[in-house]
């Protein structure tokens, strides 16, 4: 599992995937959400901008797993 710091309270998804360098636009992670291969603790994830804060697990099929934690 790859841990990765954010700042503030959260990062959306689509954000994520894109500081995560997994997509490189908006429209590519817009894809890979509809796609069904992105799940957040456990949960497929079909919201572009949901909301990943401290604590929160990002798994990705044939990507990885990411655990979000917040900066301090």
């Amino acid at each position: 599992m790859i841990e990765t710091k954010i700042k503030g309270e959260y990062i959306q998804l689509n954000q994520f995937l894109k500081k995560e360098n997994i997509v490189m636009s908006g429209g590519e992670a817009k894809m890979l959400i509809a796609s069904g291969t992105v799940f957040v603790n456990d949960v497929e994830a079909f919201e572009i901008r949901k909301k990943l804060r401290n604590g929160d697990r990002v798994r990705i099929e044939d990507v990885g797993e990411y655990l979000i934690q917040a900066e301090e």
